[in-house]
Parts: structure tokens; C-alpha cells; sequence
């Protein structure tokens, strides 16, 4: 009984030190007046100011039941979800949440009980899952264009913090952040902005859109506020408030016609349905694969290099969207 009181008392200093979110509360930073006229979306944004994440929010993907972690999709019971990108695997013990932000964490984990399968992806080799997990939420609520905002600082390991977003047949990624481009000839990696707009229809996930960029700083290095105005007439990327790279519908279209085999009445602008929200970590086994507890962990602090883990930390999620 004094344990629920004392969790009472915690919850209830929480609340009263630390902002709600409310709909008025923030606005993009892009757009400090308001001048699009744009109204919170409670349901997908997230503070992460909590004790416990909102699991009615949020599908942990690799959640533990009886010792193992199971893998079922959030909106369809019956049918599995993806267990990461092997070697790694999505483990749901895998994050934390600590002085006001959601970190997702990249552990080397050999002694998990990993899956046996051979995880046969539609890009790159095939491989086992072995030596280290990761962590993967899905937003179980979905939305349709709007202004999103996140501000996030990636892990710093030859890993990928990557903020996306799936759909029916479509797959949009905010952006799929590379932590340490060390390896001979990645070294411009960590710096730099991929995103993309993947076709699961026509194109078998390839982009019908993509960009990469030289933001100019690692992303490792710090927090970074990211934003992605979309609508049916394209997108704008923002960061720390600033432009920083724009397409329309159309240079859209006119990009998959020159770089994929598509017919000329092909509309590579997919990015028209709703969709929710993922986070993730990845390894790119094509970019580097960390070899050892010491390799994964070498920009770490010492807490880190002792635990075997590096952090992607993820400060909040906000969603806007047009009152009209």
C-alpha cells in the first residue's frame, strides 16, 4: 500500500512540474506565428514526460511473454511483425525513459534469445539474427498530412536512428540516420539527411522518391529539431526551424520516371494516405556491422561502454494539422 501512495505522490509531482500537452501549448518551430493555422494532434504527439510509455499509443514491437519476445502486429493479431534488420533483432525491454525523453537503445546482447530464422530481406544479404537487439515502436493511430516535428539526437554507433512511417503499400521515411560513419570511405554518412518515399505497390519498396543531404553537422552530436511539413502537393524539410529541402508532387514524379522503369502515367507521389508513426534502430549491414561490445559502444560514456548499450534519444513527437 505505501508503494501505490509513493507511485501516486511521483505521478502526481510529475504532472505538476512538467508542461501538458495541450493543443495551443506548441507550435512548429518553423512557423513560430502560426501563420498556417495549425492545431495539435493530441493522439499521435507525444512529450515523453511520463513514467510508463502510453501503450495505448504506442505497439512495442518484441514485448516479452514467458521469456521469449513475440511478435504480433498491432493492428492485425494473427499476423507477425517485422523482428528488425539482421543481424540485429527488435527486443521490447530494449528502451527507457529518463529525464523527459523516450531512448531507445542498441544493446550487445549475444545471450538473447534471437530468432533461428534466416531473415531474408527485400534489400541486402541474407543473415541470422545474432549478437545485438534493438528497439522498434509503432504509433497505432494514424493521420494524414499535416506538420511533423520531432527533436531527436541519433545513437552514435554504426547503427541507424530512423523516424518513418508506414501506410497501405506505402512506406515514408522521415529520415534513416546513420550514427558513425568511421569505416573508410563512410565517413560523410553521420552527417547526413536520407529520406524517402517507398512504392510497396509498383515498386516492391523501392523509392519512388529519395534525397540525401549534408546537413552540416552529425547527427550524433546533438539534439536537432527535424520537421516535415506534407500534403498532397508535397513536402518541405525543416531543421532547427530553417528550410532545408523541398519537392513537389510533381519533381516527384518527374525524379521515378527518370530513375525507375515506370510507365509514363505513373505517379510516384505515393505519400497520399494515412499512415502512423515508427521509430527504430537498424543495422545496415552494407555500411558496418559493430563486431564487440567495445566496438558498438567506442563513443560511448562510460555507463555505456560498461553496459554494452548506446542511446537514440528522442526528446518528443509532435503532429500538427490544418484546422480547415
Amino acid at each position: 500500500m505505501h508503494l501505490s501512495i509513493h507511485k501516486i505522490i511521483i505521478i502526481l509531482l510529475l504532472i505538476c512540474s512538467s508542461p501538458n500537452l495541450t493543443v495551443g501549448q506548441y507550435l512548429p518551430q518553423s512557423d513560430p506565428d502560426n501563420s498556417g493555422d495549425w492545431r495539435l494532434n493530441l493522439s499521435v504527439s507525444d512529450e515523453f514526460n511520463t513514467l510508463e510509455i502510453d501503450e495505448e499509443r504506442w505497439y512495442i514491437v518484441g514485448e516479452f511473454k514467458d521469456g521469449e519476445p513475440f511478435y504480433k502486429h498491432p493492428d492485425k493479431p494473427k499476423k507477425k511483425v517485422w523482428k528488425g534488420r539482421a543481424p540485429s533483432q527488435f527486443s521490447g525491454r530494449n528502451y527507457r525513459l529518463e529525464d523527459g525523453k523516450l531512448k531507445l537503445e542498441v544493446r550487445w546482447e549475444p545471450d538473447f534469445p534471437f530468432s533461428k530464422e534466416i531473415h531474408k530481406p527485400v534489400f541486402g544479404e541474407a543473415m541470422p539474427y545474432e549478437n545485438i537487439t534493438t528497439a522498434c515502436f509503432i504509433g497505432r493511430k494514424y493521420f494524414k498530412y499535416g506538420y511533423i516535428e520531432i527533436r531527436s539526437k541519433a545513437a552514435d554507433a554504426e547503427v541507424t536512428s530512423a523516424f518513418w512511417s508506414m501506410g497501405d503499400k506505402l512506406e515514408f521515411d522521415f529520415f534513416e540516420m546513420y550514427g558513425d560513419g568511421r569505416a573508410k570511405g563512410k565517413e560523410h554518412l553521420d552527417s547526413e539527411l536520407w529520406w524517402s518515399i517507398r512504392d510497396w505497390e509498383h515498386l516492391r519498396g523501392k523509392p519512388s522518391y529519395t534525397e540525401r543531404k549534408d546537413m552540416g553537422f552529425r547527427g550524433a552530436d546533438d539534439f536537432h529539431v527535424y520537421g516535415i511539413e506534407w500534403d498532397k502537393n508535397g513536402i518541405k524539410y525543416y531543421i532547427d526551424g530553417q528550410l532545408f529541402s523541398s519537392v513537389t508532387a510533381e519533381e516527384a514524379t518527374n525524379w521515378a520516371k527518370e530513375n525507375r522503369d515506370v510507365d509514363e502515367n505513373y505517379d510516384a507521389y505515393v505519400a497520399t494516405k494515412p499512415i502512423s508513426i515508427w521509430l527504430d534502430n537498424e543495422i545496415f549491414p552494407w555500411h558496418g556491422i559493430p563486431q564487440s561490445k567495445q566496438d558498438l559502444t567506442q563513443n560511448g560514456t562510460q555507463e555505456q561502454k560498461d553496459g554494452g548499450f548506446m542511446d537514440y534519444e528522442i526528446d518528443y513527437i509532435r503532429v500538427w494539422q490544418k484546422t480547415k
